[in-house]
């Protein structure tokens, strides 16, 4: 690790949540009230500006299937304003500690000399459940809760197989692109009745839930348009969803009292 200059503070790795901006902590309002840099994800609600009026804001996109800025370049940024003296604000949505690259981020910063400070905050996961009214654990269906990426580094999968046979929910991030890939392979470990779920933009006002099975997952994403980011849910806690928890049945109860 290298030394850390005198001058140097500490970046702020900070949780923007799904997009409800109502859903930052106290912590979090605090940091970007005085921060003099914004490092801003392509996921974070654009709208979070506005409690940072102090910042300097530097737009680093990072998205599936989207051009991104490429991580050195984001962990030399933080690296090169919080050795100036100034109050770095590294904002990614969700909680910056799942499937956001924190980790390289802190590592860098480390090897730097530079400070670290991570403020949690609500991830995609946790919104989509609450869009949708369900625990994701349940007494009488299951006793964890698996996260998972569809995208690896190396281009591998999951060994669905094991997770299958946990028994817990699954929590799929970035799987709207592959989900007829990830249904057919979890198919083989599961029932094609098993209670699944999709919620797009979880908390915004372009939330988007379907109501599903593992069997039609594939179907039922290809109704969804790309570009937002999209959770899946599959297991059997899905099974105590209502049924008005799903926005076409919402759509189709308006069209007809329309």
């Amino acid at each position: 690790m290298s030394v850390r200059p005198s001058c140097a503070r500490d970046v702020v790795l900070l949780s923007a949540g799904p997009g409800d901006l109502e859903l930052l902590t106290i912590k979090a309002v605090k940091a970007l009230s005085v921060a003099q840099v914004l490092l801003l994800d392509d996921l974070a609600n654009p709208d979070i500006v506005e409690l940072a009026p102090q910042a300097r804001v530097i737009r680093v996109g990072k998205r599936g299937g989207c051009r991104s800025t490429p991580q050195e370049f984001i962990c030399r940024l933080m690296r090169r304003y919080a050795l100036q003296g100034l109050r770095v604000v590294r904002v990614k949505g969700g909680d910056a500690l799942l499937f956001g690259r924190a980790g390289e981020e802190i590592d860098f910063l480390r090897r730097a000399g530079v400070g670290v400070q991570v403020i949690n905050g609500v991830s995609a996961a946790f919104a989509a459940a609450a869009s949708l009214e369900v625990s994701l654990t349940h007494r009488s269906h299951c006793h964890g809760i698996t996260f998972v990426t569809a995208h690896t580094h190396d281009h591998g999968e999951p060994n669905w197989g094991a997770l299958a046979a946990s028994g817990t929910t699954l929590g799929i991030y970035m799987g709207l692109r592959r989900a007829d890939a990830l249904a057919t392979a979890l198919l083989l470990h599961l029932p094609a009745s098993t209670p699944a779920a999709i919620v797009q933009a979880a908390t915004r006002p372009e939330q988007q839930r379907r109501l599903t099975t593992l069997g039609e997952l594939g179907t039922t994403a290809a109704e969804l348009l790309p570009g937002l980011p999209t959770l899946l849910l599959v297991g059997d806690a899905l099974s105590e969803a209502s049924l008005a928890c799903d926005d076409r049945v919402g759509a189709a109860q308006q069209q007809a009292a329309g």
